[in-house]
């Protein structure tokens, strides 16, 4: 068993909604049923006994071992405590060759998964020997290392809650949520929201105090230190006991508390100089230690800490009972868990020695031992959820710190006895506020409720009901997708959205090229997601992308299919038919949003029976509205667009609305049927997005098929009095279209100048030219870099087969390069005449039809 290309598919694809690994799997004739693999599944089950049941691939009841390796993936991750379900084995025209799917949360873990997968089967193949728990472990210390943490994960799955998409854009805690001008981003607690003064003030822990002692809030008062001496006599001007912390720590590290004497006092210097060279010394306040969370203008959540601690039994030593501690599953070493192990480290074995023990002891029964003076969960200390103790005046206070010092996020370090009274009454008081506060004790503490943290950060940054998210329009199809993308992104931009745009010409926002190339795959539409100044998007989605990586988006409001028609591309990546493409340019109607519209071809069976699996609603476009899908569709009540004495009808029910194909340059007054189609399928598209009608026809009237708008898109020039057409047609399909197009255009010697790319199958390129060949005078066939893996000459060998028995074409050339046919094309036009040029490099080849126009 061979596994290669192996592919990460980031969003909805062709095989499910669910992010997955994708394998190409090969596998011997021995390897297409375990049957014959004689004890290959006892051996497996005994090296991984939670595989679960292996299904029969097909009606013969046959297993073959690249679903073992599904299966085994999937599993993999499931015992590693990873949330996927789906999975699946996929046989593909040859034989032995398999495409295996397999979901993953992390990435990471997934092709890890795979890997050990592979390395499973094998080893249960020649039985050999494999470390289940190794691999386990191994598993759960990438996934650890790669997930969110608590806190973040939190906001993230309340964002999920509420359709409000998200990205992640670092491997760290930095997340976005919603898209293009309406987005929001966040990076662990903190949200874009927070000015860099505020944090910087959260910083500054003495300045933290004068401000809120300014607003009348209880605060410790203390200060700034140099060296033991200074803080010596500060401790005296403040009145013992006192705290010793740096200035701009964290964590409560460096902090020592409750010191009553000089000794103590210059151990503390010490310890916190580790940390920062800033120390401050304020009064010490006795009470229990509390930390409240402000959210915007609300106190969400209030947990009483309390510090690292066992309790004796009277038996074990104080080391001996950490330990025992430190096993509760719910410890770990690091943020990720909802607690943290307890440090046996040098300040506990100091705090033990304060009280006359040391890591020997052994404390007697009941008998409670505090390992830090300082309650930090990062320590090993443990929290109590008190939300719904905490009074009136208490949250009061805690929100005007937070708002005093300017945080949206804020974690509020309160010491007192309790909070169930105010804090003046208890000579309590603020000792820090937190920017980034962690959110791990609020979430999930030790004792108590857990608090919905993230739906209060959620409503913080999006308001009821706003999910986020701008119009996404998705278009695909055999031909004409480009053309439809770019009037529907000219439609959206007149109704004044600013709108970005991907094509195979490159990425456009607000009409201005940002990126060159053909970029109709999800990772330039993931970049126009990103963009601050994206009021709309309209995404080309071409089958090479939705194959690579899947969807850019996990919704689209639009989704756009042009047609099938004959197909293209056919025989690449395993899509060998028209159902095998159809089945692939539907996932774009499979992933239009409850509320929107899909926009399909009603000529087109292939597109037309999509409607039956989007979850939004269906408009229906085509030349005829005689069709009987469409005379069925308007009969319902529901919307369908067409074409009627030469206007553009966009019907629901008894209310219309007509646009005059005269006043829609690109259509030449109705005479080029295709880019009809195009217009029908884009105003259908403008209509779900809600544009106004007068903006639609506003913008109808002003987009102008030329080079620079459109270009490569049927773009007409004036030479020396004859005709020429350059157009991007490069199918039969596309090809079929033009001449119907040109038929109506007036024109006394025809010519085209073509090549193929050698992608295609061969009969594909050879139809191009059977279909030319009824049509054009004049054929010159040319060689370009298109070649893409055929032998040299072999392309234009398979064009020239095409024209043989032509009716109409009695001139043939074969040229190399084809600036050099395009310039050969012209020398040999007249007035009258009309040439069709079938360009492939489409900036660089329009360029030099301008040059020549301009020369002319």
């Amino acid at each position: 068993m061979e596994v290669s290309r192996v592919r990460a598919l980031r969003g909805p694809n062709l095989w499910s909604h669910h992010t997955s690994v994708e394998a190409i799997v090969s596998c011997t004739p021995g390897e297409e049923s375990i049957r014959e693999l004689a004890g290959f599944e006892t051996r497996l089950r005994a090296r991984f006994p939670q595989v679960g049941e292996l299904q029969p691939y097909g009606h013969d009841g046959t297993v073959p071992l690249a679903q073992v390796l599904e299966r085994v993936a999937l599993a993999l991750q499931a015992e590693a405590g990873c949330p996927v379900t789906f999975s699946r084995t996929t046989a593909t025209v040859e034989r032995g060759i398999y495409q295996v799917v397999v979901e993953y949360s992390e990435e990471d873990v997934g092709r890890l998964a795979l890997e050990l997968a592979q390395q499973l089967v094998e080893a249960a193949r020649h039985d050999a020997a494999f470390d289940l728990p190794g691999a386990l472990a191994k598993l759960r210390e990438v996934d650890e290392d790669v997930r969110l943490g608590p806190s973040t994960g939190s906001i993230v799955q309340a964002a999920i809650a509420r359709n409000i998409p998200f990205r992640r854009l670092t491997e760290g805690s930095l997340v976005q949520f919603g898209w293009g001008s309406r987005q929001r981003r966040i990076q662990a607690a903190e949200i874009d929201a927070t000015g860099a003064i505020a944090e910087t003030i959260a910083q500054d822990k003495e300045l933290t105090k004068k401000l809120l002692d300014a607003a009348g809030v209880p605060v410790p008062m203390g200060r700034s230190v140099s060296d033991p001496d200074d803080a010596w006599a500060a401790a005296l001007e403040i009145g013992l006991p006192v705290v010793i912390k740096p200035k701009d720590g964290n964590q409560g590290k460096g902090v020592t508390v409750n010191v009553t004497t000089k000794e103590q006092l210059t151990a503390g210097f010490h310890t916190a100089s580790e940390f920062r060279d800033d120390i401050l010394v304020e009064r010490y306040l006795p009470g229990h230690d509390y930390r409240v969370l402000v959210i915007g203008d609300k106190m969400v959540a209030c947990a009483r800490r309390d510090p690292p601690q066992v309790v004796g039994d009277g038996v074990h030593s104080v080391r001996e009972l950490v330990e025992q501690v430190n096993k509760d599953p719910r410890r770990g070493d690091g943020h990720a868990t909802s607690l943290t192990k307890i440090r046996f480290d040098d300040i506990a074995l100091a705090t033990l020695a304060k009280h006359g023990m040391n890591a020997d002891s052994v404390p007697s029964n009941g008998q409670r031992v505090v390992l830090r003076n300082n309650a930090n969960l990062s320590t090993g200390g443990t929290a109590t959820d008190v939300t719904d103790d905490v009074h009136p005046d208490v949250a009061e206070r805690c929100i005007a710190a937070a708002h005093m010092v300017g945080l949206d996020i804020c974690g509020v370090d309160l010491v007192c006895d309790s909070v169930l009274k105010p804090i003046e009454e208890q000579h309590g008081g603020i000792v820090e506020v937190n920017a980034a506060p962690g959110l791990r004790m609020h979430l999930s503490p030790s004792f108590g409720k857990p608090r919905a943290i993230g739906e209060a950060i959620m409503d913080t940054l999006f308001a009821p009901g706003d999910d986020g998210r701008i119009p996404v329009v998705a278009v695909t199809g055999t031909n004409g997708k480009t053309t439809t993308v770019r009037l529907i992104a000219h439609l959206l931009g007149a109704s004044g959205l600013r709108t970005g745009m991907t094509n195979t010409d490159g990425v456009y926002i607000e009409g201005r090229r940002i990126d060159s190339g053909d970029c109709s795959g999800p990772r330039s539409a993931r970049n126009v997601l990103l963009h601050p100044d994206v009021d709309a998007a309209v995404f080309e989605t071409a089958r090479g992308g939705l194959l690579r990586e899947g969807l850019a988006f996990d919704r689209c409001q639009v989704a756009v299919v042009t047609n099938i028609g004959a197909g293209d591309h056919l025989g690449l990546n395993y899509i060998t038919t028209l159902e095998d493409l159809a089945v692939l340019k539907r996932v774009i109607v499979q992933n239009v949003a409850l509320g929107g519209m899909a926009v399909l071809n009603a000529a087109d069976p292939a597109v037309a029976a999509m409607a039956e699996v989007t979850r939004g609603d269906v408009t229906f476009f085509a030349l005829d509205v005689g069709h009987p899908i469409m005379a069925m569709h308007r009969a319902q009540g529901r919307r369908v667009v067409f074409m009627e004495d030469g206007q553009l009808v966009a019907a629901q029910g008894d209310v219309e609305h007509r646009v005059p194909l005269a006043e829609v340059p690109i259509t030449r007054g109705g005479t080029v049927g295709f880019q009809v189609e195009n217009v029908l399928a884009s105003v259908a598209a403008a209509w779900a997005v809600g544009i106004a009608w007068d903006k639609v026809r506003l913008g109808l009237k002003t987009f102008v098929g030329e080079s620079d708008n459109a270009p490569g898109r049927f773009n007409v020039f004036d030479y020396r009095g004859a005709t020429v057409i350059a157009d991007y047609g490069h199918n039969p399909d596309a090809i079929a279209a033009l001449v119907n197009a040109v038929e109506g255009m007036p024109g006394e010697r025809r010519s085209v100048v073509i090549s193929g790319a050698g992608d295609r199958r061969d009969q594909d390129i050879t139809q191009q030219t059977e279909i030319l060949g009824k049509a054009f005078d004049e054929v010159l066939l040319y060689q370009d870099q298109c070649q893409r893996g055929r032998a040299d000459g072999e392309v234009v060998a398979l064009l020239r087969k095409g024209l043989h028995g032509a009716t109409r074409t009695s001139h043939v050339e074969e040229i190399n390069g084809e600036f050099v046919a395009i310039d050969r094309a012209l020398s040999r036009l007249r007035a009258g005449d009309l040439c069709l040029i079938l360009i492939d490099q489409v900036d660089a080849a329009l360029a030099h039809i301008k040059q020549r126009v301009a020369e002319a």
